[in-house]
């Protein structure tokens, strides 16, 4: 008899969109192999025909790591897209139903902000194939910028007018907004969003040689990177005041870690904008500079690393919905502070520790720190394919409705 038992992601909600974001974020982590490993003279990132070439001149463990990168990159983009796609059907598919009318009245409502989310992760993931795969891609890309940046602000609209529609309807009228539900950091997956468009927006700053593309983008990706920190300080200063009162939802756990992507893209939005504003408006960021402001940002993603860890701790989370029979769609939310980890970490040592002197390149030290950022990913790798076996990996049931 054909096995008919129902998949976990058969009861479908938006938050499996962050299935699609954490594994674009994985492929982020091995561009970061190619990103501070092989050199890319004159241009602020690694293209087609630096990777060849380092890989043609390389010793077999360059050559191991550029294949190593590359293989990542294809699989992780590839698993991104085939989520993210598969989202965007059971989401089109939810519209229609009166379980998507209940959220849309709900606290819950801020979780179809995943949707852009990964839109913006799709963008940017769909760059880095560019820039690796594509040939003679750098030569045409001045004419791409423009449309990344169209993409970008239409993503961020989309955003807007969904953060706009939640709070025009819980603002407008007392009583609509549950604060004995707020009491987690879930409510900031809008500011999330938001920088993760930020980042991206800020891409041409770093890599344009117009100062007109590099203006706009520097424009654009500080107005959105500004709305998610306004949004961020609101929703985690209420939340933080609910979970005081009520204690930390347990299924919205991982959300306490959400401030850790959340400063990994900004901080790589500040770095492209600084180098935005070296290469076109004559004002030039110091190395220590950078050291400070990257250090600051990893303090404080470790200080609610360890906030979330000891919560989950306390409450079985782990032990319930990663290694026991338990399942919700929110425990996606756990790959995205380690997969923001790693990238910080990795422009730490080579932006901050390197760039000072600090660390000599390709040292036992710096082999010793990057390892503590190759931990991470790796994790992250393992927890990601766990998570799909766990929700996707069985044959489809019923029909799929949206999780309560």
């Amino acid at each position: 008899m054909p096995n008919t038992t129902p998949r976990a992601a058969d009861t479908y909600s938006p938050l499996y969109f962050l299935a699609a974001l954490g594994a674009g974020g994985l492929a982020v982590t091995f561009f970061m192999y190619l990103m501070f490993w092989v050199p890319h003279p004159g241009r602020p990132v690694p293209i087609f025909e630096d990777i060849v070439a380092a890989f043609r001149t390389g010793t077999p463990v360059v050559q191991g790591m550029i294949v190593v990168a590359m293989a990542g990159i294809a699989v992780f983009a590839v698993l991104h897209f085939k989520s993210l796609f598969w989202n965007l059907r059971q989401y089109g598919a939810l519209r229609k139903t009166d379980a998507f009318r209940k959220i849309k009245t709900s606290n819950a409502e801020t979780q179809l902000l995943a949707m852009p989310l990964a839109l913006a992760m799709g963008v940017n993931t769909g760059f880095i194939l560019g820039l690796v795969f594509v040939p003679g891609l750098w030569t045409v890309v001045e004419y791409l910028f423009p449309f990344a940046m169209i993409a970008f602000l239409a993503i961020g609209v989309l955003a807007l007018r969904m953060i706009g529609d939640f709070l025009g309807r819980v603002l407008a009228k007392g009583g609509l907004f549950d604060m004995t539900a707020h009491n987690s950091f879930a409510q900031l997956l809008p500011a999330f969003a938001l920088t993760m468009v930020a980042v991206g927006f800020a891409a041409p700053a770093a890599m344009s040689t117009a100062p007109l593309v590099q203006g706009i983008s520097l424009v654009g990706s500080t107005f959105f990177g500004m709305a998610g920190i306004v949004y961020a300080v609101v929703a985690a200063i209420t939340g933080f005041n609910a979970m005081l009162h009520y204690g930390t939802a347990r299924e919205s756990g991982p959300t306490l870690m959400i401030i850790v992507p959340l400063l990994t893209v900004l901080g790589i939005m500040a770095l492209r904008q600084d180098h935005g504003l070296h290469v076109s408006f004559d004002a030039h960021a110091q190395a220590a500079d950078t050291l400070v402001f990257l250090t600051r940002m990893l303090s404080v993603q470790v200080v609610f690393l360890l906030l979330g860890l000891a919560v989950m701790n306390k409450q079985g989370y782990l032990s319930s919905f990663v290694f026991g029979t338990e399942t919700s769609p929110g425990s996606y939310a756990l790959v995205c502070p380690g997969v923001a980890m790693s990238v910080m970490l990795q422009f730490w040592i080579n932006k901050g520790l390197v760039a000072n002197d600090l660390v000599a390149k390709f040292s036992t030290g710096y082999w010793a720190l990057t390892a503590i950022a190759l931990a991470f990913q790796v994790a992250m790798i393992w927890l990601v394919f766990r998570l799909n076996r766990r929700h996707f990996g069985q044959p489809r049931g019923g029909m799929a409705v949206p999780a309560e």
